[in-house]
């Protein structure tokens, strides 16, 4: 086998490996019928003994005809599961609100003021909502009136308590 011929071990693995969200190898989504490992080749198992050429001919046409079964039915697989991630998350989602006259911190991540380097405090602030922008963003004054030049939207933002 040339150089160029060889699968890296590391994409092997992740061809042949069934995930969780369709059910499939992503090997048998492209082909069809599961792929046959190096190791399989080397030790006598079952599936090498009773290999017949003729016979796998006709199987392989055959799971070429059931293939485009296969992808819509990992397809469902894969909408339910991103259905059951996005339930799962959107129960312990907490949106949050403010209102004019709160403070808030605002994610110095977000803002790229100045780069603390990674000890560096990660929140800036304390800042005053001073007008609410569409969705979810929010004006910004710092405590001695000045505003804050862009809005920021609540994701970035967190109530400050006094």
């Amino acid at each position: 086998m040339s150089g160029s011929m060889r699968i890296p071990s590391v994409l092997w693995a992740h061809r042949t490996t069934y995930k969780n969200s369709t059910g499939e190898t992503p090997f048998s989504l492209v082909y069809g019928r599961e792929a046959v490992i190096p190791g399989e080749l080397m030790v006598p198992t079952k599936c090498i003994h009773s290999f017949n050429e003729s016979s796998n001919d006709e199987g392989l046409r055959a799971n070429l005809d059931m293939l485009e079964d296969h992808r819509e039915i990992a397809a469902i697989r894969e909408a339910a599961n991103k259905q059951k991630i996005s339930k799962y998350y959107d129960k312990r989602f907490k949106p949050m609100s403010f209102r004019i006259g709160d403070y808030v911190w605002g994610n110095n991540e977000a803002s790229r003021a100045e780069n603390t380097g990674k000890l560096g405090p990660n929140w800036e602030g304390p800042y005053e909502v001073i007008g609410i922008s569409a969705m979810q963003s929010y004006i910004l004054a710092r405590i001695n009136g000045e505003r804050v030049r862009r809005t920021w939207h609540a994701t970035n933002l967190k109530r400050y308590y006094i």
